[in-house]
């Protein structure tokens, strides 16, 4: 089937339909048409459910206070998991960071969001991030190992520059990831094998920071 560039629609409704899911990352108009005509062929208590729960997730969902991952509550479920290495955080850029590197079942420490990179020329300072309250844990829980799941980039490399100085007083151990991911990569789109051994053969900071 063939769709003009400019779609007709003979309903508002669906056309509404249409351009509300076209805003979505990643989701144009003809993708967000195919989605909207699956609606139409579900039967009304699926469309429902499906409307409530991104409705209830939207509304509902809270940020943990501890490494502002996403959660039910005030603590996220790994910060609440008492098995995991809870003096061990893996700082990284967004929450689908944490996703990744939870796929590759090969950590189990703790993490730490801080909502982006330093980048000047996005105008994002460090005051725009969560860096002061990875400061503060690192003090407040005697931290042993701080490591840098952030992307292999100028903005990445800068942000671990600046923590890295922020806290070069505590005695903490502090590595990044192997650079088994391209330079310039996003850490989300790394594979889970990729991602897995750059965990497991890590770097002190030092050697990273002078390759």
């Amino acid at each position: 089937m063939i769709y003009l560039c400019q779609m007709q629609f003979s309903s508002s409704l669906l056309e509404s339909a249409v351009n509300e899911f076209s805003r979505l990352p990643g989701i144009g108009k003809k993708t967000a048409l195919r989605l909207v005509l699956h609606l139409l062929k579900q039967d009304d208590q699926q469309v429902q459910q499906f409307s409530e729960v991104i409705a209830r997730m939207r509304k509902e969902i809270r940020f943990c206070k501890r490494c502002h991952n996403v959660a039910d509550g005030d603590f996220c479920s790994i910060c609440a998991n008492s098995y995991r290495q809870q003096h061990t955080i893996c700082v990284v850029e967004t929450i689908r960071d944490v996703i990744a590197i939870e796929s590759t079942q090969q950590y189990n420490g703790t993490y730490h969001v801080l909502g982006g990179v330093i980048s000047p020329l996005d105008g994002i300072g460090p005051d725009q991030l969560n860096i002061e309250s990875l400061v503060q844990r690192i003090e407040n829980e005697k931290t042993e190992e701080l490591i840098f799941g952030l992307s292999p980039n100028i903005q990445g490399d800068t942000t671990i520059y600046y923590i890295q100085k922020k806290i070069q007083r505590n005695p903490v151990r502090i590595t990044t990831i192997a650079r088994g991911i391209a330079f310039g990569g996003e850490l989300e789109y790394a594979d889970e094998l990729t991602l897995g051994r750059s965990l497991q053969n890590r770097l002190p900071i030092e050697k990273y920071m002078n390759r």
